[in-house]
């Protein structure tokens, strides 16, 4: 479930201290208020989170993940592995 950023469209609040975050599903309804101080709110941009490759995926790893893997024979020629 993504997590999504928050802001006062004017303004700060003293309960919500500006700024906050959410877990939401994909599928929900855009947020239009502050679920604590009521406020207008406006989504912001942030960062994401990607996973980290270890190492490099070997033909096997592609074979076990169900990868066809193809091998160059000649130029415009390629025979499956």
């Amino acid at each position: 479930m993504p997590i999504y950023e928050y802001e006062p469209c004017s303004g700060d609040c003293r309960i919500c201290k500006g700024s906050f975050s959410l877990n939401r599903s994909i599928s929900a309804p855009p947020l239009e208020k502050c679920p604590l101080c009521r406020k207008p709110v406006q989504k912001l941009i942030s960062g994401f989170s990607t996973p980290k490759i270890v190492k490099p995926l070997s033909v096997s790893d592609a074979k076990n993940a169900g990868f066809s893997v193809w091998k160059r024979v000649e130029k415009g020629e390629y025979e499956r592995q």
